[in-house]
């Protein structure tokens, strides 16, 4: 059975340790905080799972690593130097970065043409996105092997052409988070019904096609350059920024539209993920526990 060393006992750690578990990986998982093994055993029930807050220890005879610690240069720096000194020359080294640079990461690293970024959208369970970004010293096979791993857990691996920050998939988000932000924050519509309005609208009509499948089909049969000749020319007005001193009006109104602490996160987690497992099927998607790989 391949090994899976699993860095950082987080959300996404945590999430990704199911994952590579229900696609037949013996699991290990490294994290230094104390509380490791009372936090594998209520998160992980069921699931055989190696815990050690050695780094070395778990690295050592691990045939992927996938890393997901603080999303720090300095911590994943330390982390990767560890994990170069303890793998062998063929195990990739995938880090669940966010946004930080590949190249960054790999800098004075003996190793880093075995490191790539493997960024998965939350939780890496369910969603079947994983950006695989190389940096400049990436080796072909790495990359070639982080995708083949990723699509035997059921995943839709999409490998980008040249690193930058913050990747696609954040850096879609982010404009579209401002947008959002901004558009409450002008008193134009509240945290609640813009949530809805993207539910009923653009987050359903993306889940089918994606933006510019949406446009070759909103020209009808002449396609998104009559869309953009028309529609879209009439779309002259200012996106807005949002106001970064207006900040806690937003986050008050998020916090009293869904709560706050243990309970309402867990509440909130349960409703995101049975929504999600209800339309994986319908929409081509398959999680690793059945058996089946993910849509091409």
């Amino acid at each position: 059975m391949a090994v899976v060393t699993i860095v950082g006992a987080g959300v996404i750690g945590i999430s990704w340790a199911r994952l590579f578990h229900a696609g037949g990986w013996e699991v290990r998982v490294s994290d230094p905080r104390p509380d490791l093994d009372e936090l594998v055993t209520r998160e992980l029930a069921g699931v055989p799972v190696t815990t050690t807050g050695d780094l070395a220890a778990a690295a050592t005879g691990a045939d992927f690593v996938q890393e997901a610690g603080p999303e720090r240069i300095e911590v994943k720096k330390e982390v990767f130097a560890i994990l170069a000194a303890h793998t062998r020359d063929d195990v990739v080294l995938a880090s669940s970065s966010s946004s930080l640079l590949p190249s960054l990461i790999a800098q004075d690293n003996p190793a880093a043409d075995r490191m790539v970024v493997g960024h998965p959208f939350n939780p890496p369970e369910l969603m079947p996105l994983v950006e695989v970004v190389p940096g400049p010293r990436t080796a072909a096979h790495t990359v070639e092997r982080a995708i083949e791993v990723y699509r035997e857990l059921g995943k839709l691996p999409i490998r980008l052409k040249k690193e930058i920050p913050g990747f696609v998939g954040n850096r879609l988000q982010k404009v579209f988070n401002d947008q959002s932000i901004h558009l409450v924050q002008q008193g134009v519509i509240d945290v609640k019904d813009l949530d809805d309005l993207v539910r009923a609208s653009l987050g359903l009509r993306w889940a089918v096609t994606g933006p510019f499948e949406s446009g070759a089909l909103g020209g009808g049969p002449a396609g998104m350059r009559h869309l953009m000749e028309h529609v879209g020319s009439q779309m002259a007005f200012e996106d807005g920024r949002p106001d970064p001193a207006r900040m806690d009006e937003v986050l008050d109104a998020v916090e009293e539209t869904y709560g706050t602490g243990e309970s309402a996160y867990e509440r909130l987690v349960r409703r995101r993920d049975g929504r999600t497992r209800a339309v994986l099927g319908p929409l081509g998607w398959t999680e690793a526990a059945s058996g089946d790989g993910g849509q091409g």
